[in-house]
């Protein structure tokens, strides 16, 4: 009886032994511990499914697949700022301070929602929608398109770099809205994004893209790359400007979101907020000369009147006859920030319709 006993004794040895070694993680050691406690008190049931729990655990399904550098605690804390060590360079998330839109249409009183394809206002300080149709929907932008240009050219651009205008440049379609270059000028980024806002200059936009980047489609790369870090991800860009693509298009969500950026840029705010300017270049001849440059937003240069208690502090035209009208405003009543955006109206008297009946609202 006492030999039973002690080839008893062995066996459960070996296996607790066999055990021991097939369990080399936290989880499995834990089965194994389970296993040897069960088999001490003669429980043979757990003692089994403790140590099948351990051999499972410890083998998996099949052979093990290597993979290089799975994951790494130090860039994944950086990436997805985790850490106040990588402080400065911690990822802001979406829907941080900004209004989330869902895909239902949200209506005003006394704001007419027949007067254009989609319109929004925005209150930033609530971070809500207040009046919203269609907001997803990807429509042409015309030169509203240019307040990504600015925004992306203040961000990566020298406001003191100075551009020669070349003829290529200037290679327009006939009746495009320029701010006058003329090839062999030369201009600083800055006084381009003078003429890029206030006349919706389709010639500046052309000159920022390449003194910025080199090229228009390495411009164009950088407008959309920073367009989808704004989470703009509904839209897509070809051109500085705006002129008439099938590929070129945003939402009016999109557009906000990409306002709300540049609007924390203080260099763009002044430049919107120009009802004029004179412009500091130099000639082909070498000469010091200027340019008189003028808004195109009728509600800065008094074509129409802003809404009693509104301040219209400034914006972006667009008008194309695919895009139909459109405009991008910030405005404040007392000191609370909105915005608001109307794209495709029919023509320009629905457009300030709309626009001023979203901010009577406000």
């Amino acid at each position: 009886m006492r030999q039973i006993e002690q080839a008893k004794d062995v066996s459960k040895t070996e296996q607790l032994h066999a055990g021991r070694t097939i369990c080399n993680t936290g989880i499995a050691s834990h089965a194994w511990n389970k296993g040897k406690a069960a088999y001490k008190g003669w429980k043979a049931p757990a003692a089994l499914a403790a140590m099948a729990l351990c051999v499972t655990l410890a083998c998996g399904c099949g052979e093990p697949e290597k993979i290089e550098n799975a994951y790494d605690i130090t860039e994944s804390t950086k990436s997805y700022g985790l850490s106040s060590e990588h402080s400065e360079t911690s990822q802001s998330f979406f829907a941080e301070d900004i209004a989330v839109a869902g895909n239902e249409n949200k209506p005003l009183a006394n704001v007419t929602d027949s007067l254009s394809q989609a319109a929004a206002l925005f209150d930033l300080t609530e971070d809500t929608m207040l009046f919203g149709k269609n907001v997803h929907e990807r429509l042409y932008p015309a030169s509203t398109t240019k307040i990504l240009t600015a925004y992306v050219a203040l961000k990566h651009g020298d406001l003191a770099a100075t551009a020669t205008v070349t003829d290529a440049e200037l290679q327009l379609e006939a009746g495009s809205s320029t701010c006058g270059l003329k090839t062999g000028e030369t201009l600083t980024l800055q006084e381009l994004l003078y003429g890029l806002i206030l006349c919706s200059g389709n010639d500046a936009a052309n000159v920022i893209a390449d003194l910025v980047s080199g090229s228009t489609e390495e411009f164009t790369k950088l407008m959309n790359q920073e367009a989808k870090k704004l989470g703009a991800t509904n839209s897509n860009f070809v051109n500085p400007h705006g002129l008439q693509d099938e590929q070129h298009y945003t939402t009016v969500y999109d557009m906000y979101l990409i306002f709300q950026a540049a609007m924390q840029n203080e260099e763009f705010e002044k430049i919107i907020s120009s009802t004029e300017h004179t412009c500091q270049f130099t000639s082909p001849s070498g000469a010091s000369s200027t340019k008189d440059w003028k808004t195109t937003n009728k509600f800065l240069n008094g074509e129409k009147q802003q809404p009693e208690g509104v301040q219209v502090i400034g914006g972006k035209t667009g008008t194309t006859s695919d895009a139909g009208s459109c405009l991008v405003l910030y405005s404040k009543k007392g000191e609370k920030p909105y915005i608001s955006i109307v794209f495709k109206a029919d023509n320009p008297d629905n457009l300030y319709q709309e626009m001023e009946e979203m901010l009577k609202a406000i």
